[in-house]
């Protein structure tokens, strides 16, 4: 690995852990398991957002144009084997929000189960597409 720079994303994961817990008091590694001692345990996840005026460093045309260039250099990057593409950061979640509009979400079988007992529980007049 030192070949070719070691794991970057070990430095990045390490700062929004210290963002994202740090500041607000919320849990963290391990704590974020939802276990404490064998037992179930509400985990204390917190949140770290950030606004950035783009323009109080660059103008915003520029900033689209090389950030557009970045994406693209990286798409183009060679592929590891096996692999037909390279994803940037987002592009799958995008991808699947362009399925999803056209053929809905997902839900598990056992959600589904769950959604209809509880339809039926409280004799409510509804009927699931997934039933179809």
């Amino acid at each position: 690995m030192k070949d070719t720079g070691g794991y970057k994303g070990y430095g990045y994961a390490t700062i929004v852990e210290v963002l994202c817990a740090a500041l607000q008091g919320g849990g963290f590694l391990k704590q974020l398991n939802g276990m404490d001692s064998g037992n179930k345990a509400p985990i204390l996840l917190s949140h770290f957002f950030i606004a950035i005026d783009i323009e109080e460093f660059t103008e915003l045309a520029a900033f689209k144009t090389i950030a557009g260039n970045i994406m693209r250099e990286l798409r183009t990057s060679k592929k590891a084997p096996g692999q037909d593409q390279i994803f940037t950061a987002g592009e799958k979640e995008w991808i699947a929000w362009q399925y999803r509009k056209i053929h809905g979400c997902p839900i598990p079988k056992t959600l589904q189960a769950q959604m209809i007992e509880l339809r039926d529980r409280f004799d409510l007049n509804y009927s699931f597409d997934f039933e179809q």
